[in-house]
């Protein structure tokens, strides 16, 4: 894995709460090394957004804004719902 997948894996096991940390990090485990540039990027920004915000789209509890509303994200809600069911 190169230098920055790994950098964005790190940072998605550290985010906070142990929560996102399982949410985040599982994916970035399973993920990471199959996601495009595009993928990297966008995965890179939602680092950056504050935890409970992230959390909350991922978890469906709120919408995300249009400008983070990716396929990227989308499928972190599906491998949410499909890895940590109910």
């Amino acid at each position: 894995m190169d230098e920055r997948r790994r950098k964005i894996q790190f940072r998605a096991w550290r985010r906070g709460f142990r929560e996102l940390d399982l949410l985040m990090g599982s994916f970035a485990d399973q993920h990471l090394a199959e996601l495009s540039e595009a993928d990297i990027a966008e995965f890179e920004r939602l680092l950056d957004v504050p935890d409970w915000d992230v959390y909350a789209w991922i978890s469906g509890n709120k919408e995300a804004p249009e400008n983070y509303n990716s396929s990227l994200l989308d499928r972190m809600k599906q491998f949410k719902y499909s890895a940590h069911p109910g």
